[in-house]
């Protein structure tokens, strides 16, 4: 009987442990949250200063922002999610050199992805003619685009650096260097765009700016805080093994390992990001193509609003499960999982009852097209239930990053939105003419295929298995010397990153 009791407290934690797990989870995930409201919030200025410019710089500009979007910062930010389940497992062991050399690995790779994004957005025009797009909207867009290349070089170190300070529980400073450089964001651009009569051009300079801004704030915020009487010094640069590794990447394993968590992870980042536009392409086939294309730019808005509580907690859960695999602890990954999963399914009730009870008055703060608002009535209820799905089907995508398996998520992403989602988008809209109605029952089929299969995986989860796995991946957990080592990695990347950064 003693060890039927031993084990049933083991498999169900006491509550203050449930409790303990939200805290942690809250204090990772709150910062995230605001963090995200203010990045849609700097996207709004970016709209609203294009739509000050006039119709014709607004079409562009948005045009542009899609563009650069699925073919630039999905891509950037699917692929800097590969090196979560390192660095949050690394954390979690105390393998502080394999964090920092995931992390300078990481910024290489994607600033080698943003030279061939890069010559994309420079070669926009052409690309945009040949598919028989307007020629004025193609010109403004092709101006946005150029002028915005230097921020996938903020973004190559921003994202990489966000993933690893979150990785080891460092949120808050995360939120207020965001929030200082969106202080300087709104003057900045009104300065650029309308005072020195750049417009377009002034509009993605300002962004650019914007993100710099944020690096120096994170920067400065790692130098400053480092322990004072300990030498700057980078472990990495005297040990030969790893500096081969970083200059032959085609023969290290290491390499091989981050570009196989790497690419699923951009993927699943982009799969589900693409699809978005995909419906966005078809509703423009509909027979009322204005409003349609209008509900679904006000959907995209209302999705990417509701996106920031599911995302924040998949990165907090990331963090956590990678951090307890890494120390050797499965069963605090499994409580950490369990609580997020929970706080997903509350939070998406929440998300239910805002697009229904308030789907009126949100559409009138877009737009006041009769028929723009009558559909939107129609459609935002519909959206709401996907987010019951969505919330606990992303947060999971996190417990699978953590645990380094984002190919499967990438995998039930693929099959659940192209497979499942997109043939029935297409035969409820035009075959059983629903229209844009029907577009959004197949984001309701995709996103219900997913969280089945998602939650099938995660709840099936061997988390000693996993457990044993991390240690496999990043060594097992040693705390000796662990303050020591955190000061000098710490040390060692920001000075890495005052390099990259600086000598740009």
């Amino acid at each position: 009987m003693k060890i039927f009791a031993a084990e049933k407290s083991q498999k169900y934690p006491a509550m203050p442990e449930v409790v303990e797990e939200l805290k942690t989870i809250s204090d990772i995930g709150l910062p995230i949250v605001a963090m995200s409201l203010v990045g849609y919030l700097k996207n709004m200025i970016l709209v609203v200063c294009m739509g000050r410019l006039g119709s014709l710089e607004l079409a562009g500009g948005a045009l542009a922002i899609g563009f650069t979007n699925i073919t630039g910062y999905s891509v950037l930010s699917g692929l800097a999610m590969g090196m979560e389940p390192l660095c949050g497992q690394g954390f979690g062991s105390k393998n502080l050199t394999l964090v920092s050399l995931t992390l300078k690995r990481t910024i290489l790779m994607l600033l080698l992805a943003s030279v061939a994004i890069g010559l994309l957005w420079l070669n926009l025009e052409p690309l945009m003619l040949i598919l028989h797009q307007n020629p004025d909207i193609t010109r403004v867009a092709s101006i946005y685009c150029r002028y915005a290349i230097p921020d996938l070089i903020a973004n190559s170190l921003l994202h990489p650096l966000r993933i690893y300070l979150r990785s080891k529980g460092t949120t808050w400073p995360l939120m207020w260097c965001t929030l200082l450089s969106i202080v300087f964001h709104l003057p900045i651009t009104i300065f650029l765009a309308f005072n020195l009569g750049l417009g377009v051009p002034g509009i993605a300079i300002s962004n650019f700016i914007s993100n710099f801004n944020t690096l120096f704030f994170l920067v400065c915020y790692m130098y400053y805080t480092r322990t004072p009487n300990e030498p700057v010094c980078t472990p990495l640069t005297t040990d030969q093994s790893l500096l081969l590794s970083l200059n032959n990447s085609s023969l290290g394993d290491e390499w091989r390992i981050l570009l196989q968590l790497a690419i699923p992870s951009c993927l699943a980042v982009c799969l589900e990001w693409w699809w978005y536009e995909f419906m966005t392409i078809l509703a423009g086939y509909l027979i009322n193509p204005r409003v349609a294309l209008a509900t679904s730019a006000l959907v995209i808005q209302t999705t990417s609003l509701m996106y920031t509580l599911p995302m924040a907690l998949s990165a907090s859960v990331s963090s956590r499960v990678g951090n307890e695999l890494g120390a050797g602890r499965p069963e605090k990954a499994r409580l950490a999982t369990a609580v997020a999963i929970g706080l997903a399914l509350f939070v998406s009730v929440f998300g239910l009852l805002g697009t229904t009870l308030g789907r009126e008055a949100w559409g009138k703060v877009f737009t006041k097209d009769r028929e723009v608002l009558e559909l939107t009535k129609t459609v935002l209820p519909i959206i709401g239930l996907c987010e019951l799905a969505n919330c606990p089907q992303t947060t999971s995508c996190g417990i699978l990053r953590g645990s380094a398996r984002p190919g499967v998520g990438a995998t039930i992403n693929f099959y659940s939105f192209y497979l499942v989602g997109a043939p029935l988008a297409i035969v409820l809209a035009f075959v059983w003419k629903l229209g844009f109605v029907g577009l959004c029952y197949g984001l309701l089929g995709a996103q219900i295929a997913c969280v089945m299969s998602i939650l099938t995986v995660v709840f099936n989860t061997d988390w000693e298995k996993e457990s044993i796995k991390a240690a496999d991946l990043v060594g097992k957990s040693n705390t000796s010397a662990h303050a020591d080592r955190t000061v000098k990695c710490e040390e060692g990347l920001v000075g890495f990153l005052k390099e990259v950064d600086f000598e740009k």
